[in-house]
């Protein structure tokens, strides 16, 4: 166990004691080692150029530290040394401990990614994606499924579609000990009808501030569209629009086809998803964007309150991951308000319930 003061040798580095008044053991020196490398590089020049540095460093800290730490270590390292190189190099890409937030900078180099890189990146980006579906699948699977139910519960069902688990439940107040049965005062069932099916429309925005929301985003939206009682469509947009619902049976697809850094034109993915509504009442529009529209604001307003008027259930997302809101318009978010649109960020965790609150035709913050 670190003592309070070795902890603080740790956080506030050599510099803080120069006269060596706490010693650090084997291991302990080991760790301030690695964390000089990175925090105090423009005194002691850093990783170094060469990739054998950066990748005992990147062993070092796997050593050193547990997961999520190894984690924030090499983010900051991309962030503060301008380390985007380790990623152009499969040995360096392997020796990384994959997170959402890697993936969202791979997808940013897409394009930069030399040949022999690529597959390594697929890996990389595949083994993130599996451990967010192993998360999130089954919760959604259920919120929609469950959701869909109750949407279609009736009490004038036809007799091939009476629940009579639940009308037994909700009749045991009428038991009629004489008799020994229930009067069935109450009957429920399902309606069998088209209307269970829901449209959803994912707009993404795929500015760079977005990075972890897209990801998010990409990988619900593909397990969305396995679900046979809803009908998926995912957009991507910067200034253009593109739509990737041919991608959605493979998520790694999915989000290397989106171009991650771009302006932001949302109006234009509005009027896009308006093209894509067959029946606004059995659609679901969430629009996952920190709404910094790049022209001038007006056209989007316009779009939006014409989409909410149709009778859609229409939200923004400010962001869909674990670190909250990012910086957005507070301004756009409030024209959006006023037209009954409600923005604000989810994590992942949170967002089946949200889902099944729309479906239900709740409000999103209920």
């Amino acid at each position: 166990m670190l003592t309070q003061l070795e902890k603080w040798r740790l956080i506030l580095g050599a510099q803080a004691d120069p006269d060596q008044s706490v010693p650090l053991e084997a291991e302990l020196s080991g760790m301030d080692r690695t964390l000089d490398a990175l925090y105090d590089s423009n005194r002691k020049g850093g990783l170094g150029p060469s990739s054998p540095n950066v990748n005992r460093w990147l062993g070092d800290i796997r050593r050193y530290f547990p997961s999520p730490v190894v984690q924030i270590l090499q983010r900051d390292a991309l962030e503060r040394l301008n380390l985007q190189r380790m990623l152009l190099e499969p040995e360096l890409l392997e020796a990384i401990v994959p997170d959402v937030h890697l993936v969202g900078t791979l997808l940013s180099l897409n394009k930069l990614l030399p040949t022999q890189s690529r597959e390594t990146a697929r890996l990389v980006v595949r083994r993130v994606v599996e451990e967010i579906e192993k998360r999130l699948k089954l919760p959604v699977q259920q919120a929609v499924r469950g959701s869909l139910r109750r949407v279609a519960r009736t009490r004038r069902p036809r007799p091939g579609d009476i629940d009579w688990r639940a009308t037994i439940r909700k009749n045991l107040k009428h038991y009629q000990a004489e008799y020994r049965t229930i009067i069935p005062a109450e009957i429920v069932g399902f309606r069998r009808d088209k209307h269970q099916l829901r449209h959803i429309i994912l707009l993404i925005d795929q500015s760079g501030s977005m990075a972890s929301s897209v990801v998010y985003a990409g990988v619900l939206g593909c397990i969305l569209a396995s679900l046979s009682s809803l009908r998926t469509h995912v957009v991507a947009f910067d200034t253009q629009v593109v739509d990737l619902s041919e991608h959605l049976a493979d998520p790694v697809e999915l989000l290397f086809a989106t171009q991650l850094g771009g302006g932001t034109h949302i109006a234009k993915a509005l009027a896009y998803a308006e093209r894509l509504v067959v029946n606004p009442r059995d659609t679901i529009l969430v629009l996952l964007s920190d709404l910094h529209e790049g022209p001038p604001p007006a056209e989007m307003i316009s779009r939006a309150a014409a989409l909410k008027a149709s009778g859609m259930q229409f939200i923004a997302l400010l962001a869909l991951n674990d670190e909250g809101a990012p910086a957005y318009n507070h301004d756009m978010a409030a024209q959006l308000a006023r037209f009954d649109i409600p923005a604000f960020a989810s994590t992942p965790g949170e967002f089946p319930a949200l889902l099944s609150r729309l479906i239900e035709g709740k409000p999103a913050s209920a």
